[in-house]
């Protein structure tokens, strides 16, 4: 076995303002994204790792998850094995419960660390990378239905398969956006809507029987997070397949998720189900079920999302349409070549070690979070 023992865990914390004057979900609303980053050494070696806490999504608070970093994990995981994954999450797991986020971090910094001694891209480690260019998915925020359109046609005209549409404002508003899109893209381009578990059962049926029309290829937790008889009851009333999310927060509620038959369609982030290789598991439970996979999260630097790219990268059953396109909402980024995705396509960097990511200290500085 590859011994990599850890010599320093670094973590920073940075703020970078979103482009344009903010975006809007059910949570609410934000103009900047707060990430941390986090930096491993062993010997010659370094790996990095990147989560994107955000309100309303992360189970804790992102300055609670900076302390744990800092204070109780980084300390404690000194002289482990950077390449043993199973046992540093297992040393992870006795330090501290929960705190999976932070757990993430780590862990993505100790794979792309050992990628790296290695001499192998990142998703080596994963089991292989199956297709190496990744089709992306826009996305639209709670905005009124004409420039809801208008922002449709501009993911359309940069090359943009399939767009995403967040819902909340109301059942009806929620309609009028959704039409208006799809008037505005045609017939087949694959449309996405996410509720983000804002709506009651009832609500959530009365919903879907008015987007029934429009063609939707999934419609995201409509439900709250707990309810699975009702997210069920919803799957049953209405014609269009349910994707689980915020329902989905670890490999035993994927389990009641599918004992529950409640949706046709989950979705993986690894931030929130505790690192890449958790979440490499928590895909293949799912392929065995017969689920179709949806991967990404919402607001992110390259780092993350290089790494969920990756992870797309090895399970046939995650959708064409990965949510990872964090990089297009920054205004800056923490590393030196910030990944390039507003053509809605990327190919994977096959050629090169570990995620790829260099990190740009000047940049780490610039947008630097004090610990408080």
């Amino acid at each position: 076995m590859m011994f990599l023992p850890i010599s320093r865990i670094e973590v920073f914390r940075v703020a970078i303002p979103l482009i344009g004057d903010s975006f809007r979900n059910a949570y609410g609303t934000i103009t900047r994204q707060h990430s941390i980053i986090v930096r491993v050494s062993s010997g010659e070696f370094t790996g990095v790792g990147n989560i994107d806490p955000m309100p309303g999504y992360s189970p804790e608070p992102i300055e609670d998850t900076q302390r744990i970093l800092t204070q109780i994990l980084a300390p404690a995981l000194l002289d482990e094995n950077a390449a043993n994954f199973a046992s540093l999450t297992a040393a992870m797991d006795r330090t501290i419960p929960a705190f999976l986020e932070a757990k993430a971090a780590i862990e993505m910094a100790c794979t792309d660390l050992t990628a790296h001694a290695l001499g192998v891209p990142l998703f080596q480690l994963l089991g292989g990378a199956i297709k190496q260019k990744i089709l992306l998915n826009g996305w639209i925020g709670i905005v009124p239905p004409d420039r809801a359109a208008q922002e449709a046609m501009r993911w359309v005209d940069a090359g943009f398969q399939s767009i995403k549409i967040k819902l909340g404002g109301g059942i009806q508003g929620d309609r009028d956006r959704v039409q208006a899109v799809r008037e505005a893209v045609g017939p087949t381009l694959p449309l996405r809507a996410d509720a983000n578990a804002h709506y009651s059962v009832q609500d959530s049926i009365a919903l879907g029987k008015l987007l029934e029309p429009f063609n939707l290829q999934l419609l995201e937790q409509p439900v709250a997070a707990d309810d699975l008889l009702g997210l069920a009851k919803v799957r049953r009333s209405v014609g269009i397949p349910i994707m689980a999310d915020e329902a989905v927060t670890d490999h035993r509620s994927l389990i009641d998720v599918i004992r529950h038959d409640c949706a046709e369609v989950v979705k993986f982030k690894v931030m929130k189900h505790g690192g890449l290789h958790q979440c490499r598991h928590m895909m293949e439970t799912a392929s065995a079920a017969g689920l179709k996979i949806v991967i990404g999260h919402g607001f992110g630097l390259s780092i993350s999302t290089m790494a969920e790219l990756m992870l797309a990268s090895t399970n046939a059953d995650v959708l064409e349409g990965v949510e990872c396109v964090g990089p297009l909402k920054m205004s800056d980024d923490v590393v030196d070549q910030p990944l390039d995705l507003s053509r809605g396509i990327i190919e994977l960097p096959a050629s090169q070690a570990g995620l790829g990511m260099r990190l740009s200290d000047s940049k780490l500085q610039e947008f630097a979070v004090e610990d408080h």
